[in-house]
Order: structure tokens, then sequence, then C-alpha cells
């Protein structure tokens, strides 16, 4: 015996396995992290700042936390390394988690029938040598996958890839773009770039991003991101053609020149308007006797994009705002350039002639919506005779900007699937995260199914009346067992 124990805890040491049960199956890891995690030159140490105490959310966070990163850590051969520090155990530890960038947030729980404010920290330190990256607050609700695998390959990487946002024609700056540039700058050296009329687009960059430009191009600017396409590259292209006046409330063509470049190469960006049945609202000022007030009305110009395909691009997407957006065909030869929709409008949906009045007032009609599943977004490959080169084109370039600070106005807040959209097409067109599947996962939880009250009363009775059955069924058998063995020594003895 002790020999077959001391064999199997040898043999479990070198070879195991781990089943994951979860529907969602948040404790399996991808193929991109196992690739990341095996090719660790350094060991990773995780440093989890996590609050202890018996708030449920919190409890399971951490839970789920150290369950990956234990995973992690097998699947790397040790070379992750994980701890868990509690800030709120004294103030030389909460201090040392403020310092090192992470930062707490109040949460209010019931105790002895008071309600109170507890300082609750759920954030990580990652370090590799002398680099560290921090993640100050993580979401319990997304993807924990995403969020250290991504922080390991930001450390890990040697050499980011040159990412290049176009400039030169009235797009907007850096500055402007915000959220999405601090989103892709992890992975990539993310910054601006001249498109000239005689200097080609440098070598080190294999992907660039062309975002709501307002001026005309000039044909030695289209000639240099024909030749960049030639060499294999990689376009982002965030525009509609369309040009909406809502100051005096109408809707025009664009006329920059880049719809026709697109033409050329059989993508058809269309001149009329999308509107769409499920869509965003404005505010309108009404009067109501006498009083002044802010109206929410729909407006079939501000399309609610829900409708995606499963490519990478957009898989786990839920839904994007398009300002003001055209749908988009292709007309080309699918043999040698392939065409591939990412985006669609819903089911019920219609197109505007342009030049074309915005009337708020307007009473829509079902009949007014009799198309569906138009194109806004695509992905082509195989463009300017090079099957290496990937083009993505949303029509709409309003999902990303945040706009500028002034004194009377900061930049708003963009959702997290717009920043998704952006950031997952850098990816696909750089083609060298393997994180793309990652980032849109969220964990999902199975709540208790809701049940009716009769189905309540039956469950409540049934769960407190069947144990007494059974132990007074169980009583009687064996009072009738009892019975015959008595009768049958009885029977013995006569």
């Amino acid at each position: 015996m002790a020999a077959i124990v001391l064999v199997v805890n040898v043999f479990s040491y070198f070879y195991f396995f781990r089943i994951d049960l979860t529907k969602d199956r948040r404790y399996t890891l991808s193929d991109a992290t196992k690739d990341i995690l095996s090719s660790l030159k350094k060991p990773i140490t995780v440093t989890a700042y996590y609050t202890e105490n018996s708030i449920p959310v919190i409890a399971r966070a951490r839970a789920d936390l150290k369950a990956i990163l234990t995973e992690y850590a097998a699947r790397s051969g040790n070379k992750v390394v994980y701890n868990f520090v509690n800030p709120n155990k004294n103030d030389s530890l909460e201090a040392i988690a403020k310092k090192n960038g992470i930062t707490p947030f109040p949460v209010q729980i019931r105790e002895k029938d008071e309600m109170k404010s507890v300082k609750v920290y759920l954030g990580a330190v990652i370090k590799m040598g002398d680099k560290t990256d921090v993640l100050p607050i993580i979401d319990p609700n997304s993807s924990l996958e995403y969020a250290l695998s991504n922080s390991i390959k930001k450390l890990s990487i040697n050499k980011k890839p040159w990412l290049g946002l176009l400039q030169g024609n009235g797009e907007p700056g850096m500055d402007e773009i915000a959220q999405v540039g601090q989103s892709v700058s992890s992975l990539h050296v993310f910054q601006p770039v001249k498109l000239n009329d005689s200097l080609p687009i440098m070598q080190e960059y294999n992907t660039l991003a062309l975002v709501a430009p307002k001026d005309t191009f000039r044909p030695g600017q289209l000639r240099q991101l024909d030749a960049f396409l030639a060499r294999g590259g990689r376009l982002l292209i965030c525009y509609n053609g369309l040009n909406p006046d809502l100051r005096n409330g109408v809707g025009r063509l664009d006329n920059i020149g880049l719809t026709k470049w697109l033409a050329d190469k059989n993508i058809i960006l269309d001149n009329k308007y999308v509107v769409d049945a499920r869509c965003g609202s404005i505010t309108v000022p009404e009067n109501m006797g006498g009083m002044q007030y802010n109206a929410q009305v729909s407006f079939p110009y501000l399309p609610l994009i829900t409708n995606f395909s499963g490519h990478p691009v957009t898989k786990d997407l839920h839904s994007v705002m398009f300002p003001f957006t055209a749908d988009i065909t292709f007309t080309g030869d699918t043999n040698k350039v392939k065409f591939t929709p990412l985006a669609f409008s819903s089911d019920e949906s219609g197109l505007k002639e342009t030049p074309i009045q915005f009337e708020i007032s307007h009473k829509w009609q079902k009949e007014e919506f009799p198309l569906g599943n138009l194109v806004v977004a695509a992905a082509v490959s195989g463009l300017n005779g090079n099957k290496d080169s990937r083009l993505i084109l949303i029509s709409n370039d309003e999902f990303i900007i945040n706009g500028k600070e002034t004194e009377n106005q900061k930049p708003h807040q963009l959702e997290e699937d717009n920043i998704d959209l952006f950031s997952n097409s850098v990816d696909w067109l750089s083609d060298n995260t393997g994180l793309i599947d990652l980032r849109s996962k969220v964990l999902k939880f199975s709540p208790i199914k809701d049940v009716s009250d009769n189905e309540k009363t039956f469950l409540k009775y049934f769960n407190f009346l069947l144990p007494i059955l059974l132990v007074l069924l169980y009583g009687i058998i064996r009072m009738q067992v009892k019975k015959r063995i008595r009768t049958k020594r009885m029977e013995e003895i006569i």
C-alpha cells in the first residue's frame, strides 16, 4: 500500500489534469494565453491587492482570480508566481497598495442594521524583472483572462509594432480619441503620421488608422495609400461619406475624394443615410402648461447596431451606436478579393436620399423601414494585388471620438463596445496579439430561475413534508419487518 501511494503521488506530480465545469468555460485558458505563458523567458510576479470580507461579489471575485492564477502558474511551469494581500488589514499595507497605484472604491454594506461605507480593493500589480504593469481596478464582470494575458504580453514583448494615426486632412488628433488610443497603446507604438504627397509611408508602419477626415485628399496622398496596400499594409478607415449639418438640419454628401478612391476598389459607400427603427434618441425642449422640459425623442438617423457577424472583430460585441451612417456594398470579384460583412442594421431599417432635411418632429411609420441587415462595417482582404493587404471600413467616425476638452465641455466617455470595436479591428489588422477573442469576453452568471407563487408554495411545503413522510414510511416498513420476524419466531416455537 505504501508503495502504491508513493507511485501515485510521483505520477500525479508530473501528469495531472483539470476539468472546467463552468457553463461559460471561465477557467479554460485560450490558445493565445497558453502561447504567451509557454514563451515566457522570465518569471512573472502577480501581487493581487484584494479586500477580504463577506460581501458575496468581492469574495467571488477574489476566488475567481485565485483560480485563474492557479491555472496560469500550472500552464507556465510555475513561472507565474502570485500572492494575495489584504490592504484593509492595516494602514501600512494600505499605504503600500496606494503607492503601487491600486485605487480603492467605496461600497455600501449593511452591518448591525445600519448602512456602512467600506473601502474595497480589487487590483493587481504584475512585474517582470524591472518592468511593472498596474491594474488599479479589475472589474469582476470583465474577462480576467484578457486583463492578465494582456498585461503579461505587454511586459514580455520586446518590440511593439507601430500603429499610425493618419493626419493632414482634418482628422481628429490623438487627444480627441484618447480612450481608444490608451487601449491600443498597450501593445502598439501608437503615434500620428502625416500623409504626404511624395514621401512614402515608413516601412515601420504595418497598420494605419484613418479616422473622420474632413479635407479633400490630393491625388498624391491617395497614391501613397495605394502603395501602402500594395506592399501588404493594413488600413482601418472610419468614414461614411456623409456630411450632416445639424445646425441647419440638412444632410448632404461629403466630397473629399475618399469615397471615389474606395469605389475604384469596388467598395461602395452608398450616398444615402441609413435609418433604423432601433435607434438612439435626442433631447428636445418641449412646452407643457407654460413649463419647459426636455423630452427624449427617437431619431432613426442614429442607428443602434446590435447585429454583428461571428468574425473575430465583432464577436461578443453587444451594441454600438453609429450616428449618421451609410451602407457598404462590394461589386468586385470575390474570387480575387475577400469581402466580409462585420456589422448590420436591424431588420427594420431603410435608406434616405441626399440631400435631406432632418425633421425631429416627423412621425415615423413602419413603411419607412422596408429594408434590413444593411452592411455598415466590413473587412476586405487582397486589395491592390497583394493577398496580405487588409482593410476594414466602418461607415461611421463618431463612435470613437471623445472630443476636445474645453472650459465649458469635457470629453465624453465611450462605451466599452465602442473601444472594443476599434481595438479588435487594430488587432485583426495587425494580426500579432492573439488576444482578440478575449477582449469582449464577459463572465456569465446563471441566476436562480424565477418561479410563480404557486410553485414557491408547493416547493416550500414539499421540502418541509417530504423528509417527515420519508421518516414515517421508513418507520412503517421497519415496524412491518419486525412484526413479520416476531410472527415467524412464534410459529417456530409453537
